[in-house]
């Protein structure tokens, strides 16, 4: 009885990290550019009772073994990187990817991290800025006196000054791709750092070696897609429920046993 309590506990277990992974993507509906995680079991070392190809006693080989699983674990959880909903907003600095890469931000300790947030803001400096107030790189300032700002789907900025008709570039944006997105470490502030799993961040100009265009003055939404998560959730709820049936089961079975002699 041991061993189904022990059993049983694994599938609680799993669930209930199967239901905190559904309510991480549910809180993150609206999350702008976040992509939403998939869990992934696996069941555990299994007891051989008896082995295949052991003769018996009437001269006959078993084809099959006898086993007895442990349960399961949780052993990945996997971001999915299909492409969100693309949104307008009217904010010129907005900006959307419409395929693979990410935009590269330079943190304050001038390591670097990546993100598919494209809410882009300026600072006092002129610079293009993300909302904790990372720098987008490489470095772009837009002029004070701008009175208008167009990014083209490859990436270039160009600016229309008060004091000019004409438009000057001022800087070229870089996406980060990855072989392995989804080994990406996810750190918050829709951030994302590269892993050995991920590999080396591979810089592209948009729309170059199958990396994504720019779109401006788009967001792109969360593709959590709310009616599989909340069928997700069903799921989750049933399989916890039937894995406590198991321990009230396996609870049952050890209070008749202890009852036996009396």
């Amino acid at each position: 009885m041991d061993k189904t309590l022990r059993t049983a506990a694994t599938g609680l277990t799993a669930q209930q990290r199967f239901v905190e992974i559904i309510s991480n993507n549910l809180a993150n509906v609206n999350t702008t550019g976040f992509k939403k995680t998939r869990p992934e079991f696996q069941d555990l070392l299994y007891e051989n009772i008896r082995a295949a190809g052991n003769t018996q006693s009437t001269g006959t080989e078993p084809l099959n073994e006898i086993q007895i699983g442990a349960g399961t674990e949780l052993v990945a959880t996997t971001k999915q990187f299909s492409q969100g909903d693309i949104q307008q907003t009217n904010n010129p600095l907005d900006m959307a990817i419409t395929g693979d890469g990410f935009f590269i931000m330079r943190k304050p300790d001038n390591s670097f991290a990546y993100t598919r947030d494209g809410s882009f803001k300026l600072d006092k400096n002129g610079q293009i800025v993300n909302s904790q107030g990372y720098i987008l790189d490489p470095g772009i300032t837009i002029p004070d006196n701008a009175v208008d700002t167009k990014i083209s789907k490859n990436g270039i900025i160009s600016v229309r000054t008060d004091t000019t008709a004409d438009e000057q570039i001022v800087g070229q944006i870089e996406l980060a791709r990855f072989v392995n997105p989804a080994g990406l470490r996810a750190m918050g502030d829709n951030l994302f750092t590269e892993t050995p799993a991920s590999g080396r961040a591979i810089m592209e100009q948009p729309g170059i070696n199958n990396t994504g265009e720019i779109v401006q003055a788009h967001l792109e939404a969360s593709n959590v897609d709310l009616v599989q998560e909340m069928v997700n959730m069903i799921v989750a709820q049933r399989a916890y429920e039937l894995n406590s049936k198991s321990v009230k089961t396996a609870d049952e079975i050890l209070s008749t046993a202890t009852n036996l002699k009396r």
